[in-house]
């Protein structure tokens, strides 16, 4: 998501090629933040400073997320196996405890505006135990979402194409921080176009013995 881009592309526009058909669709282990009152709040002043602007589609606060892999397919995957990945993962992340972050880098990306999750190496033991569980249950390695993990919660996307300077300039470089602290990692599935927001969060891995 560097350096800053200098024209913004229409995401929606973009991934049509590769929308699935109603029916279908696909299984993310993310970590669900829509009821962590910090990162609500900074979302929140995120999107307020680029409320006047056309082009993007703001994601709505129930469902801001941190994406930390693509399981697979959430049609080829049954209930039973969700809950045996949840449990592997859960059993690799009892030890680990909760997990402090910040928010207040901004990121930018043709296709999003996000806020970075610093350090990222806290967050390891999470792309890990994803790994390892939906290996061990579904024989898959699963699969990032971006060539290179740098872990992130997208605060809106592009739905237009156009310069790039004026969200840059309302956004700036970075808001306050606001540490935010991840107690589970969630297994999400997603079906129909992004722009439905039809998730069914189906099974959980908690970071501590609860």
């Amino acid at each position: 998501m560097s350096p800053l881009p200098e024209q913004m592309a229409n995401r929606w526009e973009l991934r049509r090629p590769l929308m699935l058909p109603p029916g279908q669709g696909l299984l993310y282990w993310h970590v669900l933040l829509g009821e962590e009152p910090e990162a609500v709040a900074i979302v929140e002043e995120a999107q307020a400073r680029l409320g006047g602007l056309s082009g993007l589609d703001l994601v709505p606060l129930s469902h801001i997320h941190l994406t930390v892999l693509i399981a697979g397919y959430s049609h080829e995957t049954t209930s039973t196996q969700a809950a045996e990945m949840a449990q592997a993962a859960g059993h690799q992340l009892a030890d680990v405890g909760p997990i402090s972050v910040t928010l207040g880098r901004v990121l930018y990306h043709p296709e999003a505006v996000a806020l970075e999750a610093q350090p990222a190496e806290r967050l390891t033991p999470l792309l890990e135990a994803a790994k390892t569980a939906t290996r061990t249950v579904t024989g898959q390695e699963g699969r990032l979402a971006h060539d290179l993990w740098t872990p992130h919660v997208t605060v809106a996307y592009s739905s237009a194409d156009g310069p790039a300077a004026p969200i840059i300039n309302a956004l700036g470089k970075r808001l306050p921080d606001r540490d935010v602290t991840i107690r589970s990692l969630s297994l999400v599935a997603q079906d129909g176009p992004e722009t439905t927001w039809a998730w069914q969060p189906l099974t959980e891995a908690r970071l501590d013995s609860l």
